[in-house]
């Protein structure tokens, strides 16, 4: 995928000329390779004025500026964390890395679908791997909370292990990690979501970060194609650990948002605006589930109404990628206008008041089916 709002910045000549445009009518992975030389290069925009008290927001007790986040896979290698963060984020989540470097799945292996803003990736873990991002987040300082999104390498033997070393790896430099289980890219990852795998996994994963000595938090991230059946063996596992927080969703292997739509019968995952209203009504059914338990809405938020949206049917912080792809860097502004603006019309002082007011409604499809 790919961010298109550099145009006005883009001043170099092996980089001049790519509007929106230009870049939409790129291949996509190309596309997304120049976007980010582009924020290495420092060619992007930064925040102007710092957020409003009303977008403060409290995660796991990391102080954020604001709720907004970038989500995982777009700097799949911790190389432009610092530059997102400049831009207004309030968090910036890398990744996902596995321990040793991948290639990922053959390409072409990410595809847009326009009409409907929605992207299919089948990207398939592909990273530098663990030692590569650490030594760039090593060096590197953010104005916003650090999120490290962890994966096991397609060809392991045993996934959970590799979870265990990326928290090793990563406790001391994260401010909160992501256990990824839920991309439907490598073959049997998914299957970590059930019962007496996701007790194990949770198990290793809580231990390693007891063994490295830093209560950083943990989020496990799920995928939206679950059952109800499903998401009641989830909270019950969770609600036996310590684990700090859930991020839902993943992309979804549904089609029944696109159906007939060019590239839409692409393998991989959705992403986009297709994916909102079924990632948002599993996060309201995890939010019942676990009700004191943080979590990230994250899954086709493609505007203010949308962020405003996914946080009352219980989200405590949001995260976006892929409606920058078409919307453009701009869109970070208008949704945090749009939550201060939510906040204040409801005669409130922080967004956390807005957090849950319409879960049920979600949950039980009265709005958003």
């Amino acid at each position: 995928m790919i961010l298109s709002a550099f145009s006005p910045l883009l001043k170099l000549p092996a980089l001049a000329g790519l509007t929106r445009d230009t870049l939409l009518r790129m291949d996509p992975e190309t596309a997304h390779g120049a976007t980010i030389s582009a924020l290495k290069l420092g060619l992007a925009p930064q925040q102007g004025q710092p957020d409003g008290a009303e977008l403060r927001t409290s995660l796991c007790g990391l102080d954020l500026a604001n709720p907004v986040g970038m989500a995982a896979g777009f700097d799949k290698n911790a190389e432009v964390a610092a530059p997102l963060a400049r831009m207004g984020f309030g968090m910036v989540e890398i990744g996902t890395v596995t321990p040793r470097p991948q290639a990922g799945n053959p390409k072409p292996r990410l595809f847009r679908i326009g009409p409907a803003q929605g992207v299919v990736n089948r990207m398939g873990f592909n990273n530098e791997g663990h030692e590569a991002a650490f030594a760039r987040l090593k060096e590197t300082r953010i104005p916003a909370a650090l999120g490290v999104n962890i994966g096991a390498n397609k060809d392991s033997a045993d996934f959970v292990a590799d979870y265990f070393l990326g928290v090793e790896r990563f406790a001391e430099l994260a401010d909160y990690l992501t256990v990824n289980i839920s991309s439907p890219n490598t073959p049997g990852l998914r299957n970590l979501q059930a019962d007496e795998a996701l007790k194990r996994l949770l198990g290793e994963v809580l231990s390693a970060r007891a063994k490295a000595r830093m209560r950083v938090p943990v989020f496990l991230k799920i995928a939206p194609d679950l059952d109800e059946a499903a998401l009641d063996a989830i909270a019950e596992t969770i609600l036996a650990t310590d684990l700090d927080g859930l991020i839902v969703s993943n992309t979804t292997i549904s089609r029944d948002m696109v159906v007939g739509l060019e590239n839409a019968g692409e393998t991989g995952g959705l992403s986009g605006r297709p994916l909102f209203a079924l990632s948002t009504r599993k996060l309201a059914q995890m939010r019942q589930r676990l009700p004191a338990l943080p979590i990230i809405g994250v899954g086709g938020i493609h505007s203010a109404q949308s962020a405003l949206a996914k946080i009352e049917a219980g989200a405590n912080a949001i995260q976006l990628y892929s409606a920058l792809v078409f919307g453009g860097l701009d869109l970070l502004d208008v949704i945090k206008r749009g939550l201060v603006a939510a906040v204040r019309a409801e005669g409130k002082t922080n967004i956390a008041q807005l957090v849950g007011r319409k879960t049920a409604d979600w949950a039980e499809g009265r709005i958003g089916g």
